[in-house]
């Protein structure tokens, strides 16, 4: 199992055998999930063809070879292995209050969101950060802060104040999920469920 701080890429360590004459370069990473049971996503702005014969090399270091060869780049988010051309990645300042940069990147990494191959760091100014990478990594940054905001505002509000019911708060992306119960994640759910949302419980809800 190999891991770059991000949700884990589970690949087998024997050698992936490809031959191929000339195919198109998105086929044949669509076959490259295909083969290894991986679902995979690959942006339309991909381009070109594969000719020749590849070296027989672990999976993972197949995957980067070609993202080396074809400038590309990969994120795997625990359901989908999202490959996009590097010209797609994204720099995005975003807003942070009321929520702390600790708070944020504490929260990215108990979601397996995090990844050391791209950023996440405070910008100049008060109460920035900024995000780089993948178009679907970065979209995870800003939809983790935005459930965030969403829990420290509604802990804030009038309702949430007469409330004696702690604040709820669940994050879900792809098959997994995550509760911050008063700010702390807990184990996730038994039943997984779908779609990349942000639900707050109301009150009364767990």
């Amino acid at each position: 199992m190999l891991r770059t701080s991000a949700a884990s890429l589970s690949l087998p360590p024997a050698p992936y055998s490809y031959t191929v004459l000339d195919q198109d370069l998105a086929a044949a990473l669509q076959e490259f999930g295909n083969n290894l049971n991986i679902r995979v996503n690959v942006s339309a702005d991909v381009r070109g063809r594969i000719r020749g014969r590849m070296p027989d090399l672990p999976p993972r270091e197949f995957l980067d070879r070609l993202t080396a060869l074809y400038n590309l780049q990969w994120y795997y988010d625990g359901l989908v292995l999202y490959i996009s051309a590097a010209q797609e990645a994204q720099s995005r300042l975003i807003v942070l209050n009321p929520i702390s940069f600790d708070a944020l990147k504490a929260a990215l990494d108990a979601l397996n969101i995090s990844d050391e191959r791209y950023i996440v760091k405070p910008a100049p100014g008060e109460g920035l950060i900024l995000a780089s990478g993948p178009p679907r990594f970065v979209a995870l940054v800003d939809q983790t802060l935005k459930g965030l905001v969403a829990e420290a505002q509604a802990r804030r509000s009038p309702a949430a104040e007469r409330s004696q019911h702690e604040s709820v708060l669940m994050l879900f992306r792809g098959s997994s999920s995550t509760v911050f119960r008063d700010g702390r994640p807990e184990a996730p759910p038994e039943t997984p469920l779908h779609g990349g949302a942000v639900r707050e419980a109301g009150p009364g809800q767990k």
